[in-house]
């Protein structure tokens, strides 16, 4: 089968042909229908993030947001068969540790990255394997477009998970979001459907006059890199709620300085989201029925496997408008 595969940090990845993946006895296999690419692709590409043990090897194939149709399915799993469309988290659990058992299986002691080690290839390929697939599967409701959700395993889902579940979001609240890319945006897009009033931060300096000037009740840095998370921080009212989404880059390596005292004179609060725990995606396809949110609206466009190394090399201009997805392999 074909699959986009890694070489070297920052050497380009290449398009070849790979052995078709075999099912553990508790996973499947999954024909991929479509896969976003996400900036965590490039950072891993760029050779980022070292410091907290994610070292792409050659041979390595990327793509963590993926949808697709169930192929091969192992004989230990219950709950899926062959036919049926899933999405699958990146950050895979084995269903077993303490987070798990208690419902937080995104942050599950023995987490394995889709698509960022060796023995567990993504979704840039014709098809992609899925350990624990009792534990980790989301099969998808009827009717749905595999493109539209396809952000849904990494950037919407882990925006959603941190406004909903992890801050306090209401009607009414400010809700500021530092850097729009894919995460932000989706981060806008959920904020705005739960009532917030959304200020959008960029490179925009009036918006972050504005955001500064309110004082936020909840702001997101959706981009961690150290300018954006200071300032997400200092846009907060007494009593805030930052949450951070975005990862730093080779220039923090994992470390930013904050404002400790007013975040303690203030009782401002600093949060992260990674992820979110498989039972949770019922709660965005609920929403998607009422019309509440789309995240097919935060998808830019749709490209090919072939087209899939030079996007993700592209990222680094930080030019890319929302979520691009690849749907033709």
């Amino acid at each position: 089968m074909r699959a986009v595969v890694f070489q070297e940090p920052q050497e380009p990845m290449e398009v070849e042909e790979v052995d078709r993946p075999e099912p553990d006895p508790d996973g499947i296999v999954v024909e991929t229908e479509a896969c976003g690419v996400c900036r965590s692709d490039w950072h891993a590409w760029q050779g980022d993030w070292d410091w907290v043990g994610v070292m792409p090897t050659p041979g390595l194939i990327f793509g963590h947001e993926p949808v697709g149709i169930v192929k091969d399915v192992g004989e230990d799993v219950e709950n899926f068969s062959e036919g049926d469309r899933v999405c699958v988290p990146f950050n895979l659990s084995d269903g077993t540790c303490r987070f798990c058992k208690q419902g937080r299986a995104n942050i599950c002691e023995r987490v394995i990255p889709l698509g960022f080690v060796s023995f567990q290839p993504g979704a840039f390929a014709e098809e992609f394997p899925v350990r624990n697939a009792d534990h980790n599967v989301i099969k998808l409701p009827d009717g749905v477009d595999p493109v539209e959700v396809a952000g849904l395993g990494c950037r919407f889902a882990t925006a959603f998970h941190g406004l909903v579940h992890r801050v306090d979001v209401t009607a009414g609240d400010w809700v500021a979001v530092h850097g729009c890319g894919g995460v932000g945006l989706s981060a806008v897009h959920i904020a705005d459907a739960l009532g917030a009033n959304v200020i959008a931060v960029d490179l925009s300096e009036d918006k972050l006059l504005k955001a500064e000037e309110l004082g936020a009740d909840v702001s997101v840095d959706a981009l961690g890199i150290a300018e954006t998370c200071r300032n997400s921080v200092n846009s907060l009212a007494k009593g805030g709620q930052n949450l951070q989404i975005g990862l730093t880059t080779s220039e923090e390596e994992g470390e930013v300085s904050l404002p400790v005292d007013s975040i303690v004179m203030d009782e401002r609060e600093f949060i992260g989201s990674f992820g979110m725990p498989p039972h949770e995606y019922e709660e965005i396809f609920s929403m998607m029925e009422q019309g509440k949110i789309d995240p097919g609206k935060i998808v830019s466009k749709t490209i090919s496997l072939e087209e899939v190394p030079d996007t993700i090399a592209s990222m680094g201009d930080f030019d890319t408008v929302g979520i691009p997805v690849c749907n033709e392999f």
